[in-house]
């Protein structure tokens, strides 16, 4: 299972999205999708919205039982920490992302 969350996209790109996802509320989508097209779909995210938050959790053989990913000018980026994914989070957007 994927879970992507969006912040400030655009209607085209949640539109682009929600072929492969479903969107439950708005900037959150969830889906069963293959590692190739979460890959994918990723890298268009990127793409297209480089000044939009994104968040992607999906799971993988870690202590956690997931990984996550993140893009853009966001105020929450994960850290490791002894193998474990915390979530950092500023006031202000982190620089440099």
């Amino acid at each position: 299972m994927v879970i992507l969350f969006l912040k400030r996209a655009d209607p085209s790109l949640r539109g682009e999205l929600s072929r492969w996802m479903i969107e439950p509320q708005a900037g959150v989508f969830v889906g069963n999708i293959s590692a190739l097209v979460r890959d994918k779909l990723w890298d268009y995210v990127r793409e297209e919205a480089p000044q939009a938050g994104a968040m992607m959790l999906y799971g993988a053989q870690t202590e956690q039982g997931f990984t996550v990913r993140c893009a853009g000018d966001d105020t929450r980026r994960p850290r490791d920490f002894d193998g474990l994914t915390l979530v950092e989070y500023a006031r202000e957007p982190i620089p440099g992302r």
